[in-house]
C-alpha cells in the first residue's frame, strides 16, 4: 500500500492519506501481511485447531494500585517497608448459570445438570381434581422429601400439557407423572429430561426408581 489510513491519537478519530516516508519514518518497521488464523492453518508444521470455551472465572493482578492507597505494607528481609502486590480472584455464579444452560438445553427449555438444578425432580399430578391421584402425587411427594431428596409438587390444576411444557422449560432433571390412567393400572411415568422416552413403574416402586435415576444422573458428573 502507498496510502494509508491511521490512528489519530485521538479517540474515534483517524487521519486518511498517510504516504509512510513522507508522513512518519519507517526505516526500522517490519511491514507484514496479517489475517485471522483459520482452522487448519499450519505452525512449524503442526495443525492449528480451535476449541470454544467459556470463561467462568477471573485472576487478576492488582499490583500495588489498592495497597498503596491501604498503607498495606510489609517489612522485607531488610526491614525496608514496601507496598504489598495484591491479586483477585472469584467464580461468577451468573456465568456458571448461563454456561450450563449454553451447554444443556433443546427446542423445549433447560436440561440443567442435577448438580445445579433449581430442584432434582418434579412430580406432576395431571389429574388433581381426582382425589386418588392428588393422594398419590402429594404421597410420592412426601416419600421423596423424607429421603432428602429436593423435589417439587406440580399441584396446579392445569392441563397436563401445560405442566409438561413447564417442567420441561425449567429443566428439572427428573419427572414423576401421576396420572388418572397410570394410577388405575396401578403406575405412574418416570422421564428424564435429557431424554425423549419415560418409563412405567408401579406406584410402590416410584420412590426407589427415582433415587436410582438421581443417584445415576450424580455418579455421571463425577
Amino acid at each position: 500500500m502507498s496510502v494509508w489510513v491511521t490512528g489519530a491519537n485521538k479517540t474515534d478519530y483517524h487521519i486518511k492519506n498517510v504516504v509512510p516516508g513522507r508522513d512518519f519514518k519507517i526505516d526500522d518497521a517490519q511491514v507484514i501481511d496479517i489475517r485471522y488464523a483459520v482452522d487448519g492453518d499450519t505452525y512449524n508444521g503442526k495443525k492449528l485447531f480451535f476449541k470454544k470455551g467459556i470463561e467462568v472465572g477471573q485472576v487478576f493482578k492488582l499490583g500495588t494500585k489498592y495497597s498503596d492507597k491501604l498503607g498495606a505494607k510489609f517489612l522485607d528481609e531488610e526491614g525496608n517497608e514496601n507496598p504489598c502486590l495484591m491479586g483477585c480472584y472469584g467464580i461468577g455464579v451468573n456465568r456458571i448459570l448461563a454456561s450450563a444452560i449454553e451447554l444443556g438445553n433443546d427446542d423445549n427449555g433447560i436440561i440443567w445438570p442435577i448438580s445445579i438444578a433449581p430442584f432434582e425432580v418434579i412430580v406432576t399430578s395431571v389429574n388433581q381434581d381426582d382425589e386418588n391421584v392428588a393422594k398419590i402425587a402429594e404421597n410420592i411427594y412426601q416419600q421423596l422429601l423424607d429421603k432428602g431428596i429436593d423435589v417439587l409438587l406440580d399441584d396446579r390444576v392445569l392441563r397436563g400439557g401445560v405442566k409438561f411444557k413447564d417442567a420441561d422449560l425449567i429443566g428439572i432433571p427428573v419427572r414423576v407423572t401421576v396420572g388418572k390412567k397410570s394410577v388405575a393400572e396401578g403406575n405412574v411415568e418416570i422421564k428424564l429430561r435429557s431424554e425423549s422416552q419415560s418409563q412405567k413403574v408401579s406406584i410402590e416402586k416410584a420412590t426407589d426408581e427415582v433415587i436410582k435415576h438421581i443417584e445415576s444422573l450424580k455418579e455421571q458428573i463425577k
